[in-house]
């Protein structure tokens, strides 16, 4: 991060809305098309997207070098179901049944990988027809089961990627995904985890995007307040039914063709389908820019779950706990956690601007290595956003409620040493 981009920022977020970032369309829907690697710089996609919350496309070239365009495509650009096969045959993967509504999303099975390319193989001599319907391999963590193999490089872009630091560091899970899917299949009109950032590289095949821009979705509810399951359903002409979708806005509509990853934005409404067959790398991730809409979030699930079991407040005694653990077990984090994953961001860049990095480190793909590649007002930038949730945080009164004395350190100590390591840096 150079100095100007540094002090955009730093003016942007001081007179910053969560609830307003990314809350208004496009001129037209209008998105730009970013078509140059050597002449668009991480700063250029910061200022210009990260921190305005606005969609892109980055063009072919940015992934042509990548392990997986090379050897999961044949020579006219479909899938190379002999190569993925061979290297990936006796995985078990998650897969959705498109054809199949529950609870608002469509049901996953786990099915074998040379299961499923078997069943797509066939789906596609048949017309694209099966009688166990459209699957869809989808949230496949490719990545952390076969760690050796050279499928990719996260673009420089999108390495400010605190949701992936967190989890590796407690090696529970990640944010790192494969879909594999033929012509047809689709995902439900959603929003992603954490309402985070997310970035959607096209190895083969096509997509086409619609997506809502922030506060859209609320047009879209239905009389009981529900989302829609799919937003080109008829019935949301029906007024009694949907009574605001006359006032929302067109959606923002992307092609996206082979080779090219499309940025969407944090807390923007979406849904997606392949066009043709298509294999796609997806990250979700959260940083700097966004963390704040990640909060809020959490704030408006621990509320929703609060007012559901409101009539248990008075005989249960824990009750404050028990709302943390449904929340956690609908989104996959509790307060006590988000805690301990703003800790593991700040402590990772303290450790950086203190002590920098010995040669070993610097050439290792490590956490602390990224940091130090992005530079130090970055991690500074980092500290400062992650000072200001983190006092949100502490004065929370549910927060509060909460038995706190497990958070090494306190908050109250992890704040003083993050003021003390920005205005160090800064002198």
């Amino acid at each position: 991060m150079d100095r100007a981009t540094f002090a955009c920022s730093t003016a942007f977020f001081r007179d910053y809305s969560s609830s307003s970032q990314g809350a208004f369309c496009l001129p037209g829907g209008h998105v730009d098309f970013i078509e140059k690697v050597e002449s668009f710089t991480y700063s250029d996609f910061f200022r210009d997207y990260l921190i305005p919350n606005h969609p892109c496309i980055f063009s072919a070239k940015f992934t042509e070098d990548w392990g997986s365009r090379k050897n999961w495509v044949t020579w006219d650009g479909k899938p190379d179901f002999d190569h993925l096969l061979q290297k990936f045959g006796e995985a078990v993967v998650p897969v959705a049944n498109c054809d199949v509504k529950e609870y608002n999303s469509n049901p996953k099975e786990q099915l074998p990988f040379k299961e499923y390319i078997k069943y797509w193989k066939e789906y596609i001599k048949n017309d694209y027809r099966s009688s166990r319907g459209c699957l869809y391999l989808k949230d496949w963590h490719l990545s952390r089961a076969f760690p050796e193999q050279d499928v990719y490089t996260t673009p420089v872009y999108f390495s400010s990627d605190w949701l992936n630091e967190y989890w590796d560091a407690i090696a529970v899970d990640d944010y790192r995904f494969v879909y594999m899917g033929p012509k047809g299949s689709w995902t439900p009109f959603h929003a992603d985890v954490f309402r985070s950032y997310s970035w959607s590289a096209n190895i083969c095949g096509r997509k086409k995007w619609l997506l809502y821009p922030t506060g859209q979705e609320e047009y879209l509810k239905d009389r009981h307040g529900n989302l829609p399951f799919d937003v080109t359903a008829p019935s949301l002409q029906d007024r009694s039914v949907y009574p605001r979708y006359n006032q929302s806005q067109p959606p923002v509509e992307i092609v996206q063709e082979a080779g090219e990853i499309v940025f969407i934005p944090s807390g923007w409404h979406h849904q997606v389908y392949n066009l043709e067959d298509t294999i796609s790398i997806n990250h979700n991730w959260v940083n700097g820019c966004n963390v704040a809409i990640m909060w809020c979030f959490l704030q408006d699930e621990l509320a929703a779950v609060q007012r559901e079991i409101n009539e248990w407040k008075d005989p249960m005694d824990d009750w404050h706990l028990q709302c943390q653990l449904i929340m956690k077990s609908c989104t996959g984090i509790d307060y006590k956690e988000f805690y301990n994953f703003l800790k593991v961001i700040a402590e990772n860049r303290i450790s950086v601007l203190e002590n920098g990095l010995d040669d070993e480190a610097s050439a290792k793909n490590t956490p602390k290595a990224a940091i130090s590649t992005l530079g130090m007002l970055h991690a500074v930038f980092d500290l400062k956003r992650t000072v200001k949730v983190l006092t949100s945080l502490s004065a929370n009164e549910d927060f509060k409620k909460l038995d706190l004395t497990s958070l090494s350190p306190p908050p109250e100590a992890l704040l003083h040493h993050l003021k003390a390591a920005i205005d160090t840096a800064l002198l």
